[in-house]
């Protein structure tokens, strides 16, 4: 590894700017799903299923809004395109600890439909300020402080909330992130160059699949959404052509992968919630961000590990494990348990994210792979939206060890579900 790299890139002004910007973009957002979760059953007196569905919503507007703000940025330019975005984060987030459930639930939808962009603009401006190893390299470093960031932030946002203190820490949530917004509409990064280099496109879907992995475990909502916008280009831009457009190369095997995507989304955000929830009944909110480190940290672990194997893994069954393995995460009877059993599945969450964009860039051919990426990530937002409120009504109806139970036995039964229909095909193959 040429380490030197680095340097020579945090040398260049415009791209050290832009690295600690949406660092700082970032910290306000990675707390907000713990504060988030605890306002709703602390303050509001609701249970996880109410706030379960509260994340699931805002996912669902996440991901609905994020092609709109990738179009935006390229159709009207970044400065005009991040002021909804500006405005909503410090409106909504101030507005939300302050009303009932029922239209908490209208305002984190609008606030997942405008939130700010910080994971598609600074991967297309680091596209344009840097070219060739030094763009690699510059993805690479984001997600580092993108990873540091996610084991800070809950730990933080976790803090805040079990003090009592959480309307404060919602509203700093949008205030912080609309001055963010700011810092990026004064600087002004460049999103698009006039000549783009032939690896430009194929280096943006790279960045956008290293920042799923990074954002994971405990917040691909955003990274995932934004898949979407970033990997499956502008080539179709009516209904017209959309519907002409076939989908031959939505095999089985590509199914498999979305499907195990999906059942990645639903165990990762069903074990956050769990998290939360065996902590908070047992009267240690103080120690949440704890486990969430313990958590975070073994997944960057994993990622490493992942990465210097010279073979990949099968994804179906990399899932396989990190759903068995959270199972007993429910029998934690104290904080230090919990965190050693966090361990395990942690260490295959990037390595099951990693494996499956890996996969369907070997199954799909290069001219579609944009498009199979984009519903890649979808696959992956849809897990995560039913993942928290699946887990929400178990730890409401049983006990909080249910979350746990639930998310990773669903993602074992999907996995072997997988495997037989796999063998069967492959059994139909051999007939043939």
């Amino acid at each position: 590894m040429n380490f030197a790299l680095y340097k020579e890139l945090l040398a260049i002004k415009p791209v050290r700017r832009l690295l600690i910007v949406g660092m700082i973009a970032r910290i306000p957002h990675s707390a907000a799903g713990v504060l988030l979760t605890l306002h709703i059953v602390l303050t509001l007196g609701e249970g996880y299923a109410a706030a379960g569905a509260a994340a699931a919503v805002m996912t669902i507007g996440i991901a609905v809004g994020a092609p709109w703000r990738g179009r935006r940025v390229d159709t009207a330019g970044l400065r005009r395109a991040l002021i909804p975005s500006v405005i909503s984060e410090a409106v909504i987030w101030s507005v939300v600890p302050h009303v009932p459930y029922e239209w908490l639930l209208a305002l984190v939808f609008v606030g997942g439909l405008l939130t700010l962009p910080i994971f598609s603009v600074v991967r297309q401006s680091l596209g344009v300020l840097v070219n060739g190893d030094q763009r690699r390299t510059a993805f690479a470093l984001d997600a580092i402080t993108t990873e540091l960031v996610f084991m800070i932030g809950p730990a933080a946002g976790a803090i805040v909330a079990t003090t009592g203190y959480s309307v404060i820490g919602l509203t700093v949530v949008g205030v912080s992130t609309s001055v963010a917004g700011l810092f990026l509409m004064w600087f002004n990064p460049p999103t698009r160059s006039a000549e783009p280099d032939g690896d430009y496109e194929a280096d943006q879907r790279e960045g956008a699949e290293v920042a799923v992995v990074a954002a994971a475990p405990a917040h691909l909502q955003e990274a995932a959404a934004e898949l979407a916008p970033a990997a499956a280009g502008r080539r179709r831009s009516g209904l017209r052509d959309k519907v002409a457009h076939n989908f031959a190369w939505f095999t089985a095997a590509v199914a498999a992968v979305f499907a195990v995507a999906a059942g990645a989304g639903m165990v990762l955000s069903g074990t956050d919630v769990g998290i939360v929830a065996a902590l908070e009944t047992g009267g240690r909110q103080s120690e949440i961000g704890l486990v969430f480190v313990f958590w975070c940290a073994a997944s960057v672990v994993g990622g490493i590990l992942y990465g210097a194997m010279h073979r990949p893994v099968s994804p179906i069954l990399l899932l396989l494990g990190m759903a068995a393995l959270t199972i007993p995460m429910g029998f934690a009877q104290d904080t230090l348990t919990l965190c050693l059993l966090s361990l395990l599945p942690g260490l295959l969450c990037a390595p099951v994210l990693s494996s499956a964009s890996e996969k369907v860039a070997e199954l799909v051919e290069e001219g579609r792979r944009g498009e199979a990426m984009g519903w890649y990530g979808s696959a992956l937002t849809a897990g995560v939206a039913l993942g928290a409120p699946l887990a929400g009504v178990f730890i409401d109806g049983i006990g909080p060890s249910a979350g746990f139970v639930s998310v990773g036995t669903a993602g074992v039964v999907l996995c072997l579900l997988g495997l037989v229909l796999q063998h069967q095909r492959r059994r139909r193959g051999v007939a043939a």
